[in-house]
């Protein structure tokens, strides 16, 4: 994998209330405690990663069409906007970065209308349930996603 690969960690709404927010199904360690979990990983392994939260669907689309060519792989968690935002599954594709879905709590065990997400089905993969650690998770497959396209260049 090039050193200067670049990842972008994308959050939406309510994410900046981890650690207070429902700690039951969203664990007690702050958004800022996961950002800098990844932060230290990413600098391990050489690779820029830029972390981005907003509570507003706008915020976030800017922030994907920004990162055009500018960016080699997307982790997001587009928290409620998961079962709602077609605009943001949109943006996603219409800059054809591949990306991981990622979920603290495991959505399948929780309230009917989250069991529909309108990305899982053009994502790389999804992490789900797996609390902080499914950060992790999708951070290192992003790495090796990266590693063998950069192989088969």
């Amino acid at each position: 994998m090039p050193k200067s690969a670049r990842i972008l960690l994308l959050n939406g709404p309510n994410l900046n209330m981890l650690g207070v927010r429902e700690p039951t199904h969203y664990g007690s360690l702050s958004l800022a405690a996961i950002e800098q979990n990844l932060q230290d990983l990413a600098q391990k392994c050489g690779v820029n990663l830029d972390c981005f939260q907003a509570n507003s669907e706008e915020k976030l689309i800017e922030k994907i069409h920004r990162s055009f060519q500018q960016v080699d792989f997307i982790i997001i968690n587009p928290a409620a906007y998961t079962h709602t935002s077609v605009a943001l599954r949109d943006a996603l594709l219409s800059v054809a970065i591949p990306f991981v879905e990622v979920h603290l709590s495991n959505v399948h065990k929780r309230e009917a209308f989250r069991h529909h997400s309108y990305f899982s089905d053009v994502a790389e993969g999804v992490m789900c349930g797996f609390g902080a650690k499914g950060y992790e998770y999708a951070f290192d497959f992003a790495l090796q996603y990266l590693a063998k396209k950069a192989e088969n260049v």
